[in-house]
């Protein structure tokens, strides 16, 4: 029973891509869960983080720190360039105009760090996940620093944002996760964790499912009432992802294809669960479904990517089975 399982986790893994799309459906068609499954959003995320430490190549991520010019350069752009262009955006275009709503759903967007799954993304394509790891923890160790200042530019005093919380939240994540994975990886050895990277990728697809359903209460409700209203909210969370990653794409071409593609799309998928946590999992009902329809393009965009991926990295030959 218990080989059933695995082999069918790592079926799951290998169809990563497919899998993630069809997961964020499952969990709009599954309401009624939503509400029972909402606590467990931070225990998904902490468990992602998991089993990104645990499939990562330290030696790589040492390599990286060793030439961090590329890392640090990524690292301002996605956690201040963007969020300051967004705030740009906002004065352009008048905070009143947008509403406080609306304005707390452009700050989660652009100001929060990285998902914990981007690694997980960029493996599922076929690319090595090492950069964006390295990325997405630096983005997590800056975050307590760099949200409340782009909140308190975006929303002044209207910023619901613990700076205490936030901060110990993230150490949290990070030193605990960091320090399973190390358990984890001691107990079952590298060479267990290199043959089981369809298993562990199915695992974080899974997982992903878990979050989906967690996130999407309210959302079905939503089409169902204000079909129009919340497809063109939908649309738009589709562009700014899009404009992330091709803004980002574009300025990082210099470096080469591969990692500029990584730090692309690790930019364009914002962990705005974690922000949703620190401000105690209550948003307004607009920010709500922003940050739930949100999640259609993380989950999709890996499988409608793919082709893109494969053509820009030159990974027509090869398999999309994440590498460890």
């Amino acid at each position: 029973m218990i080989r059933m399982l695995a082999v069918a986790v790592a079926w799951i893994g290998q169809h990563g891509t497919a899998a993630l799309a069809v997961s964020i459906f499952i969990g709009m068609a599954l309401p009624a869960l939503s509400e029972h499954l909402r606590p467990y959003l931070g225990v998904s995320v902490f468990s992602l983080l998991v089993l990104a430490f645990l499939r990562v190549d330290i030696e790589a991520i040492k390599l990286r720190l060793k030439r961090p010019t590329l890392l640090l350069t990524a690292l301002v752009w996605m956690m201040l360039g963007v969020p300051l262009i967004a705030f740009a955006a906002v004065q352009l275009i008048g905070p009143e105009t947008l509403g406080p709503q609306l304005v707390l759903a452009l700050f989660i967007s652009t100001a929060a760090p990285p998902v914990m799954a981007a690694p997980a993304f960029i493996y599922l394509l076929g690319l090595n996940g090492t950069l964006s790891l390295a990325l997405s923890v630096a983005a997590l160790i800056i975050t307590p620093l760099s949200a409340p200042f782009i909140g308190e530019l975006m929303l002044g005093d209207a910023l619901p944002l613990s700076i205490g919380g936030l901060a110990a939240q993230l150490s949290f994540l990070l030193v605990g996760s960091f320090l399973t994975a190390m358990v984890v990886r001691k107990i079952a050895g590298q060479e267990r964790i290199t043959n089981g990277a369809n298993m562990i990728s199915g695992l974080n697809v899974i997982l992903l499912l878990i979050f989906a359903i967690a996130a999407m209460d309210g959302v079905a409700a939503s089409f169902a009432d204000k079909l129009t209203f919340t497809l063109g909210l939908t649309a738009i969370t589709f562009c700014l992802a899009f404009a992330q990653i091709g803004v980002t794409l574009l300025l990082f071409s210099p470096a080469s294809r591969e990692d500029a593609y990584a730090i692309a799309h690790t930019c364009g998928t914002r962990n705005m669960g974690l922000m949703v946590a620190a401000f105690g999992g209550t948003l307004p009902e607009l920010t709500w479904l922003w940050f739930a329809v949100g999640q259609f393009p993380i989950y999709i965009l890996p499988m409608v990517l793919k082709p893109f991926v494969g053509w820009f990295c030159g990974l027509k030959l090869k398999s999309v089975t994440p590498q460890t």
